[in-house]
């Protein structure tokens, strides 16, 4: 990915570039925007599993056992380092006391 020259010489001129920064020049990249566009769906999936985790205050270790898995699971699927199986995310969220529901939306 190559930034424009412009946005290469705004950054070199800051000591510090937050994310939103960063993000924010990056998502001008039209490849990088493409890309970034294709994983939306596994941010909501792990964002959503993470705010039901932490709002039951269930630790890593309490929600694998729950959902008959290990921790490093539920771990790599919170960081997004990994492509659950439908059957994964619905025993997870069975075990979070949360129905799966997927939908198919317009482009």
């Amino acid at each position: 990915m190559r930034l424009s020259k412009i946005a290469y010489l705004r950054m070199r001129s800051k000591k510090f570039y937050s994310h939103r920064d960063l993000h924010k020049s990056w998502m001008r990249n039209p490849e990088y925007r493409r890309e970034y566009e294709k994983l939306e769906p596994e941010f909501q999936i792990a964002k959503a599993l993470i705010e039901a985790r932490l709002k039951r205050k269930v630790t890593q270790a309490e929600l694998a056992e729950r959902a008959r898995t290990g921790q490093a699971v539920i771990s790599r699927l919170e960081n997004m380092n990994g492509k659950p199986s439908f059957s994964l995310v619905q025993r997870i969220a069975e075990a979070l006391g949360l129905r799966l529901q997927i939908r198919l939306i317009p482009q």
